[in-house]
């Protein structure tokens, strides 16, 4: 299927409710380290609820790490700022998306080295900032799976 990558996540409750939508969907969740929050953060368990046995979650000390253990088909990566519709590529299992911390994004030498073609945006409203990232991984979710007939979905 396909692997959901959040670099550096902040939000117990965010990265808790994309537990449980990769319980939901059969998506990979890996999380790069330094986590903004305790593992066991009560307010990461109440987001995820009953999911967390259910989803397939794996950390790593950093992005180079994920890379060398999964060696994702393509990486993309999620900015406000990318010129590239997310909406545009057709996605092939075994494909990662990456989503940035809430409160910065992805750095820049990280989207330097996806380049363009990599760097995707959701499309929203002129002048706003950014989606909430739980938000923002659902979209994405949901579009990949969708390209791949909801494969697996009772």
């Amino acid at each position: 299927m396909f692997h959901i990558v959040l670099f550096e996540p902040e939000i117990p409750p965010n990265t808790g409710n994309i537990i449980r939508l990769c319980a939901n969907t059969g998506m990979h969740l890996h999380l790069i380290e330094p986590l903004g929050f305790d593992w066991d953060d009560r307010r990461l368990k109440r987001a995820g609820l009953d999911y967390h046995e259910l989803a397939d979650v794996h950390r790593y000390a950093s992005l180079q790490a994920f890379n060398t253990a999964v060696q994702p088909a393509r990486l993309f990566g999620f900015s406000s700022h990318a010129r590239r519709n997310a909406f545009e590529p057709v996605y092939q299992p075994g494909d990662a998306f990456m989503f940035g911390p809430e409160t910065r994004g992805l750095p820049a030498e990280v989207k330097a080295k996806l380049g363009e073609e990599r760097l995707l945006r959701l499309p929203m409203r002129p002048d706003n900032r950014s989606l909430n990232l739980a938000n923002s991984v659902s979209v994405m979710m949901y579009e990949a799976w969708r390209q791949q007939g909801f494969a697996g979905a009772g």
